[in-house]
């Protein structure tokens, strides 16, 4: 099996050294040899350390796709458009199964993709696009595949997770950590990806698909990123018994789907809360596995390119399967369900001016919107200076808690706005 490989970075260096270290085990796995035949990379004269000798190096890396003597394509560029997908469409187009760590792709053309696939008898493999070196996409979709999925939800951002973990370990603040995590190498001299949800949303519209058997649909995944939270609401959520991660979760309801990427706090007993640092994990509930839990590391050279591995033999073994798990026309569309539907419980923490009467408003506005407090907190006692009231909601739909949220905004003793944080019943 000839490999062409566009885009030597990280993961296609990791692809390299594998293929060079377990050569022979590799054959003994898939039962042909595996040899990486040519690359295309921006800088030809860059050491990346491994030896590219004899390997045809392209400018373009959409050649890849027309050269004779590449039997597979492994595109590790990344973006949504423009060299990645245009490769990935012409080696599909040419019969050549394509391996792909690019879930920014797969997430707003997957579908497409995976159609053309199915179209040129070939396969369209992304092991490495969701959650790194966890194989997620092979549980859901093989080993799992007896079950109708109910929910799946997960820390699928090692950076977002990075972030929260030390919040919560050094009582810093999110701007000061962040920096430090770029210093690091955790994180990108540009976060916003990261940060803002999108990343972590990308994969979210992967497994959607993947376990619902609906067409990949980003654009209707909602998306909130990290950026808001701050120490006071790490120290708060740790009185109450929860910590706070970034989860990407998709549920099948009575009324359709909800795909949602957004801060949560989860208790502290659960699985998910203790998946610390720069890890990531996932939990796919079916109906008779019941839940069960998947944890590893989301990123790097090592386990990425372990993963785009796994494909690269599962494919020359002749061990394949439809992209999302079922026919690419098989694919339903259902309905999807908007936050402001969602039912759940909420942390909700306001900032109001320390005076009589203040907690009946409070009160008076969420009884009109027949928002249930659970608890309540206050820290400090000062006529002259803001406090922080906090309080949990018993489970409300959450247009009715924005609501709320809009009229103690508006009083004359609220100081900020209000902040939100879904509480997620796992």
């Amino acid at each position: 099996m000839r490999l062409g490989i566009a885009g030597i970075g990280t993961v296609g260096v990791g692809v390299i050294k594998i293929v060079e270290k377990h050569g022979e085990l590799l054959a003994n796995r898939c039962g042909e040899p595996i040899e990486v035949v040519a690359v295309s990379g921006r800088d030809r004269t860059k050491d990346r350390g491994v030896n590219l000798d004899g390997m045809t190096w392209y400018d373009n890396a959409v050649d890849l796709a027309s050269d004779p003597n590449v039997d597979m394509v492994l595109e590790l560029i990344g973006g949504s458009e423009g060299v990645a997908r245009e490769l990935c469409t012409k080696a599909l187009e040419a019969g050549k199964p394509v391996v792909t760590a690019n879930k920014a792709l797969l997430a707003v053309h997957g579908t497409e993709l995976a159609t053309l696939a199915e179209q040129n008898n070939t396969s369209l493999a992304y092991e490495a696009a969701v959650a790194g070196g966890i194989p997620i996409v092979k549980a859901i979709r093989e080993g799992l595949a007896g079950n109708v999925f109910t929910r799946v939800y997960g820390i699928l951002n090692g950076t977002c997770n990075y972030i929260l973990t030390e919040m919560e370990e050094t009582g810093g603040d999110f701007g000061d950590i962040l920096a430090d995590a770029q210093k690091l190498g955790y994180a990108e001299a540009d976060p916003s990806f990261d940060v803002d949800g999108v990343d972590a949303a990308h994969k979210l519209a992967i497994l959607t698909s993947l376990a619902f058997g609906t067409p990949v649909d980003f654009d209707s995944v909602y998306i909130e990123g990290i950026r808001e939270v701050t120490a006071l609401d790490i120290q708060f959520a740790q009185e109450f018994g929860y910590r706070i991660r970034l989860l990407g979760v998709a549920r099948q309801t009575e009324k359709g789907i909800e795909q949602r990427v957004h801060p949560c706090m989860v208790k502290r007993e659960t699985a998910i809360a203790n998946v610390s640092g720069v890890f990531n994990a996932v939990v796919a509930e079916g109906d008779f596995v019941d839940s069960t839990v998947y944890e590893g590391r989301g990123a790097g050279e090592g386990p990425t390119a372990s993963a785009v591995m796994a494909d690269v033999i599962d494919i020359t073994s002749g061990r394949t399967s439809p992209t999302f798990g079922i026919p690419a026309n098989k694919l339903t569309d259902l309905p999807k369900v908007p936050v402001k539907e969602h039912v759940g419980c909420y942390y909700v923490r306001l900032t109001v001016l320390d005076q009589p009467g203040v907690i009946a408003d409070i009160s008076a506005a969420f009884r009109d919107e027949q928002v249930s407090i659970e608890s309540l907190l206050q820290r400090g006692r000062d006529p002259e200076q803001s406090v922080s009231v906090v309080l949990t909601t018993h489970e409300v739909q959450e247009e009715a808690l924005v609501r709320a949220l809009g009229r103690i905004e508006n009083f004359d003793h609220n100081v900020a706005a209000p902040r939100m944080i879904r509480i997620a019943k796992l």
